[in-house]
């Protein structure tokens, strides 16, 4: 009885949270109908239509695309930038939303270069990291080392996360793909990458040699 309750979970579980995201994430879009007066909203003729915000929110999107793509567009964007960045607590918010949403969205961003293996929270311990890039110079002329800018994400939701400075020499290169890295992340280390089944070995409990840093590593100190 036990198996086939665990089963039945087994299926429902992952359909009824799928259901549910979507209804939220339909149920949100749906408010942009709000943008239209009050006339113009299917509800003004007797009738709704689930979904229609969903539409709504989409040519909003691409019309706000294509006006940004070309040239008076981007020049209205920087003559609007540039009025929030006079209102002073308004420009700290956008300013830094904007870099992140920059970096992640764009697609020339360098969010995750490279997913890596490093030692945390302790020595002995290692966890899925990213590289984001290199330290702040202010920051590099105290330390001893070449080190390298990482995000070391939480599970299941890798949103949020810690950012650490390392030393390169302490870090392990991975053959996986940022996506590989994350899904892995958020699964809790349940769905393996592709093409990197457990070595018989290590699925046995027999300790594997520590593998060698394919980072190389930082030059001698003056």
């Amino acid at each position: 009885m036990r198996r086939y309750l665990i089963a039945g979970l087994l299926v429902w579980v992952p359909l009824g949270i799928t259901i549910w995201v979507l209804h939220f994430l339909l149920s949100t879009l749906d408010q942009t109908l709000l943008l239209l007066p009050e006339t113009l909203r299917p509800e003004h003729f007797g009738y709704r239509i689930p979904g229609l915000g969903v539409l709504l929110a989409f040519v909003i999107l691409m019309g706000t695309g294509i006006l940004a793509a070309n040239f008076f567009g981007q020049r209205l964007i920087r003559l609007w930038e540039a009025v929030l960045g006079r209102i002073p607590f308004v420009k700290s918010i956008y300013s830094s939303v904007k870099q992140v949403s920059d970096t992640l969205l764009s697609d020339t961003g360098n969010a995750f270069r490279k997913a890596l293996l490093v030692q945390f929270p302790h020595e002995n311990s290692w966890t899925i990291a990213f590289l984001t890039g290199a330290p702040a110079a202010d920051v590099a002329r105290h330390l001893d080392e070449d080190h390298v800018s990482v995000y070391v994400p939480t599970t299941p939701n890798p949103t949020s996360g810690y950012f650490i400075i390392v030393p390169r020499s302490r870090v392990r290169d991975l053959d996986m793909s940022v996506e590989e890295a994350l899904k892995y992340v958020v699964s809790m280390g349940v769905v393996m990458p592709r093409g990197s089944p457990v070595p018989p070995r290590a699925a046995a409990g027999v300790r594997e040699p520590e593998p060698r840093a394919s980072i190389a590593a930082p030059s001698a100190r003056n």
